[in-house]
């Protein structure tokens, strides 16, 4: 796993970022994760991103309290990126990628509504995190293979969003082509 110190210290700052109940902070360190995520593509760091993507959601929305076993949920996610912290403090990659895995389960044990909301969340993270892997390059094929999504949801979301849209062809006006020209020839 490359750059396992800049990782660990991105869950730090999401440990403390979930102390202040600070969404926005955690929101962003998931697109951190996701810009070293989308060089070397390794699937662990991407679900990572979405992990910490998610949970700056599920703190956003207060309605999530009310639901049945949210206290438990929420209890065992937390220690869920206290437990990725060790791992990476211990150099223990191994144990690492068993805490996300650790996660994805912790999923999908729950029930009734708060399994529907909080599945919800992760299915839009994904879509997100993707579009943004997607942005950083990657082929929108590979990228809804990498995160578990369709390649419809990927194209629906990118499209909604405008993240390609990249007008290659746009080029300097003529007069500042050649007065560039002259100037590298003086």
């Amino acid at each position: 796993m490359q750059e396992t110190s800049h990782i660990l210290k991105i869950l730090l700052d999401v440990k403390d970022a979930l102390h202040k109940k600070d969404y926005i902070i955690i929101k962003n360190l998931s697109n951190k994760i996701i810009h070293q995520a989308s060089a070397g593509q390794d699937p662990d760091i991407i679900s990572l991103a979405v992990i910490i993507y998610s949970l700056s959601k599920i703190i956003e929305r207060e309605d999530y309290k009310k639901e049945k076993n949210w206290n438990t949920f929420y209890k065992k996610f937390i220690n869920n990126i206290e437990d990725m912290i060790h791992a990476l403090k211990r150099n223990d990659i191994d144990r690492f990628r068993f805490e996300i895995s650790s996660n994805r389960k912790l999923i999908e044990s729950l029930s009734g509504d708060l399994k529907y909301h909080i599945n919800d969340v992760f299915r839009r993270a994904k879509v997100n995190k993707a579009s943004r892997i997607y942005e950083h390059g990657v082929s929108m094929e590979k990228t809804a293979k990498i995160l578990g999504i369709t390649l419809w949801e990927l194209a629906e979301y990118a499209g909604r969003t405008r993240i390609g849209d990249v007008n290659l062809g746009v080029t300097m006006p003529l007069k500042e082509r050649i007065k560039l020209a002259e100037d590298i020839f003086k």
